[in-house]
């Protein structure tokens, strides 16, 4: 039972700051329909697109978190692949 709860708090540690590698993105197109995406999620205060990068950086709403999994399918629901994830607290 612990474990499953240490489990379940480390998946859904509070982020703040999230930075998702993505494969495919080579435009403004692709950076506003990822955007607009990824603004309809209730925990998500701010999201910016560095296609330069190819990182989309998402900030999260106080006490609020996005799993890794809910990540990859937002990105690859737009067309898209993750390359990594990165957490800043």
């Amino acid at each position: 039972m612990n474990s499953l709860l240490l489990l379940l708090i480390t998946q859904f540690t509070f982020a703040g700051q999230i930075h998702v590698g993505v494969n495919g993105m080579v435009c403004a197109f692709c950076a506003n329909g990822v955007e607009k995406t990824f603004k309809k999620e209730t925990a998500v205060e701010n999201v910016h697109v560095d296609l330069d990068k190819k990182v989309v950086s998402i900030t999260t709403k106080d006490k609020q978190d996005i799993s890794d999994e809910r990540l990859k399918e937002l990105i690859t629901k737009s067309g898209y692949s993750v390359t990594t994830i990165h957490r800043e607290k």
